[in-house]
């Protein structure tokens, strides 16, 4: 089992962070000689330097049949509804090639998703479909189960969808990542992996975790249990990993055997211990909720916030489920500071402090 794609979001750097050129080309031959054939690209990534790279190392060094290119369209960016051609022929050109295997609508979320609709950029992927100028349809999501769902009935012929998965996030409130796969897989959509390693966070767990996934495989590389984890769902086709180093890249490609049983439950267990070190010790009881004059969703922003403080360089990420949930509910900054709340916790804890905090960081 295989199933690796090489995203090129993170590439090896020499010095002033310019590309290793040397590098990266001897990586993309290898990565071509193990059967590797998936290169996923933005328009974005690098400050748009992603694409000149892999036209560089990849289209002007292989036969076009040998290789599929997965790009996506800035959709939040469009102003109006010729954008979207106007992005689409920048991003043929900066690759190099005539068509894409795999074109995205890029970072859907509530409020992409409204700019997607609001100047039909599934319709415009839909006729480059037609007409022969992309292969499959998609989108890369960043956002609740509620609006992935509703984003599939509205849209039900895309092809893929790229989310988010690795087993610190599995069941993590914040981020969904087990309601969205079910979802997708309900609808009968390939899904596409990023972040499998949780930028390299799962590469270089607690030691405690080291420790806990060593005893059961001493030789494996805690990436590798990340990678497999990903690899090991069955509606998954592509795992991408931001590779920087060959050593990275010969872990990745090694032919892998799906998790057993025995091996999901020591993730979990590692999964519990990477999670561990909680901002606020809520325990969901909701007894703060019950005399919310605001009707603020107190245990659920908690534990948004929770996520956030572990991997405060993905509250863009998490932004999006929380603003979901403020839809129906008070916000963290509607508290008037009466303190009914604090009266109720069975923790103690100093919630109008923390809904101070939560509100800085996720509105």
């Amino acid at each position: 089992m295989n199933k690796l794609g090489f995203g090129f979001l993170r590439l090896p750097q020499v010095g002033d962070k310019s590309i290793d050129w040397p590098l990266l080309e001897a990586m993309v031959d290898e990565f071509l000689a193990g059967g590797g054939t998936y290169f996923d690209t933005a328009y974005t990534y690098l400050d748009g330097m992603s694409e000149a790279a892999l036209k560089r190392a990849v289209v002007e060094r292989h036969p076009r049949a040998s290789f599929q290119i997965a790009d996506k369209l800035p959709g939040w960016k469009v102003k109006r509804q010729e954008d979207c051609q106007r992005y689409f022929s920048e991003q043929l050109e900066r690759c190099g090639v005539d068509s894409f295997d795999v074109y995205l609508l890029h970072w859907l979320n509530q409020t992409n998703y409204a700019i997607a609709e609001r100047f039909d950029e599934f319709g415009f992927l839909n006729r480059l479909k037609a007409e022969g100028r992309i292969g499959k349809t998609g989108f890369s999501y960043h956002g609740d189960a509620v609006t992935l769902e509703k984003i599939l009935l509205a849209h039900p012929d895309v092809d893929v969808v790229q989310l988010q998965i690795n087993y610190l996030d599995w069941d993590d409130p914040a981020m969904e990542a087990h309601k969205c796969y079910d979802i997708a897989a309900r609808f009968g959509k390939e899904i596409v992996v990023m972040e499998p390693v949780k930028g390299g966070t799962l590469a270089d767990p607690p030691q405690e975790a080291v420790q806990l996934l060593r005893q059961a495989a001493p030789k494996e590389s805690m990436a590798s249990w990340a990678i497999r984890f990903a690899q090991s769902l069955e509606q998954v086709s592509i795992v991408l990993s931001g590779m920087n180093t060959m050593e990275q890249m010969r872990d990745n490609m090694r032919d892998m055997v799906p998790l057993s049983r025995s091996e999901y439950a020591l993730l979990e267990q590692a999964s519990a211990i990477i999670a561990k070190s909680t901002a606020i010790p809520c325990t969901g009881c909701r007894y703060c909720v019950k005399e919310c004059p605001k009707g603020i969703a107190i245990p659920d922003y908690f534990r948004i916030y929770n996520g956030y403080s572990r991997f405060p360089a993905e509250g863009w990420k998490m932004e999006p489920v929380y603003a979901s949930i403020a839809q129906t509910n008070g916000r963290a900054s509607d508290c008037i500071h009466c303190h009914a709340c604090e009266r109720n916790c069975p923790q103690q804890i100093s919630i109008t402090q923390w809904l101070a905090k939560v509100a800085k960081a996720l509105e």
